[in-house]
């Protein structure tokens, strides 16, 4: 299966930022929030569904992101993705394509990944920020369900500002031995993380039990989390993002 995704977010009158273009296929399914129920800020908020059992391998699914100078968007998933294994040990594939004009601001905030037993997956997302502009992503990985060994996974992570590389990350599970060990994932079931690309970074680099958060050279954040629930590493990287300097305008509102 091959499916893609655009979105398409541009500052209109009164402030307030309107989904311009919107287009999407199953299994991903994009939703806006009615104007009634928008939120008070003016940013958009639109919801990532999935409309079927996704991805399995042999699987392509590329969502693709513009948010213009000035605009606001806030993009959650609804539910968590499983990756499964294809029929013949094919490999699925997963791109996130973010793009933020001059002063825009998007927040990515997906529900968690599961990596099955025998899935084998790639997820790749890139974030171009134009300047001032400001993003914060989250991605949580479960490895395998309940009792279950996961499969492997690849996930890369590019973000650049004005053409100034601000992160380039890798993260490969499946290996058992290199899961076990402590400067890696010390045997923990959960790993989240959030990048956060926001007005000010945190001085120094702050840690706490089985969390981190850490400035980036060039600007920025990156925060992390181990746990052996997702809800116990959610939970921890909520910690850690609790000692953001920008901690009060990051918190995720229910609207």
């Amino acid at each position: 299966m091959r499916a893609s995704a655009l979105l398409r977010v541009e500052l209109g009158s009164g402030g307030r930022s309107v989904v311009r273009e919107l287009r999407s296929e199953a299994p991903m399914t994009l939703l806006p929030r009615r104007t009634v129920t928008a939120s008070p800020d003016g940013t958009a908020v639109v919801h990532l569904v999935n409309s079927a059992a996704t991805p399995v391998g042999g699987d392509e699914v590329d969502l693709r992101v513009q948010v213009g100078p000035g605009a606001r968007l806030r993009l959650r998933g609804t539910a968590a993705t499983i990756a499964l294994p294809g029929p013949h040990g094919e490999t699925s594939r997963a791109t996130v394509h973010i793009e933020v004009g001059a002063g825009g601001v998007v927040d990515y905030l997906p529900e968690a990944t599961v990596i099955s037993a025998r899935a084998d997956h790639r997820a790749e997302m890139t974030i171009e920020l134009g300047d001032g502009a400001r993003a914060r992503c989250r991605e949580t990985l479960v490895l395998g369900r309940y009792g279950e060994t996961p499969g492997r996974m690849t996930t890369t992570t590019h973000v650049v500002r004005s053409g100034i590389p601000l992160l380039r990350q890798r993260l490969d599970i499946g290996a058992d031995r290199l899961g076990a060990s402590a400067g890696y994932l010390a045997g923990a079931r959960v790993l989240a993380t959030e990048t956060v690309m926001w007005g000010n970074d945190p001085a120094e680099a702050i840690s706490g039990e089985w969390w981190s958060l850490v400035p980036l050279a060039a600007g920025g954040a990156l925060a992390n989390a181990l746990g052996e629930s997702a809800v116990t590493a959610e939970r921890r990287l909520a910690e850690a993002m609790g000692h953001h300097p920008d901690a009060k305008d990051l918190e995720v509102h229910s609207w």
